[in-house]
């Protein structure tokens, strides 16, 4: 099976990038790379001081075995960042709820200052919580400033080309809000 089939397969359409937009970055964006086994498949970019976790899919028949943490745990020995947008947990979806699991478990904690919220295609909104992980300390302005990064050169490499509109302006879909008061 083809890794885009795979990708279609098990994430909702509205977080999926096209393949064409994918074949760019793959062929042409030098930070984005993906890794694929029977196992597993993760397509993400690699910054100087972090990496941006844009796919990760462990295969159905390897889901809860460790797989997913092993190649957390891969990324996390190259010393930087690691940032990566979750959807918010739906009854409804109960995978929501294990993706949340399974990285609060692997050490990520929520940017629950951040408010990020992208435009789908349709016109629709789709609002994602970002989750990181850090071998040092970061503020939460640190983890936007990074997203931020993110949007720039991933989401929106020939966002124009792609879908006719910058699929996340930072300026736009990014909101530092302050901290809740106990």
């Amino acid at each position: 099976m083809d890794y885009y089939d795979r990708l279609k397969d098990y994430f909702p359409e509205e977080e999926l990038k096209k393949y064409a937009h994918l074949r760019d970055l793959l062929d042409d964006q030098e930070i984005y790379h993906k890794e694929e086994t029977e196992d597993y498949l993760l397509l993400y970019g690699e910054f100087r001081n972090f990496i941006f976790v844009d796919y990760l899919l462990v295969s159905g028949k390897t889901r809860g075995k460790g797989v997913g943490s092993q190649v957390i745990e891969k990324l996390k020995k190259k010393g930087k960042a690691i940032i990566l947008e979750v959807e918010e947990p739906d009854p409804a979806q109960p995978d929501t709820k294990k993706r949340i699991h399974f990285y609060e478990k692997n050490g990520f904690q929520i940017a629950d200052q951040i408010e990020y919220v992208r435009e789908t295609d349709d016109g629709g909104t789709l609002k994602l919580d970002i989750y990181y992980w850090s071998p040092v300390p970061l503020t939460q302005q640190e983890v936007m400033d990074r997203m931020a990064k993110a949007c720039e050169e991933v989401h929106n490499f020939r966002s124009m080309r792609h879908y006719g509109r910058i699929q996340a302006d930072p300026e736009e879909v990014l909101e530092l809000k302050e901290p809740a008061m106990n």
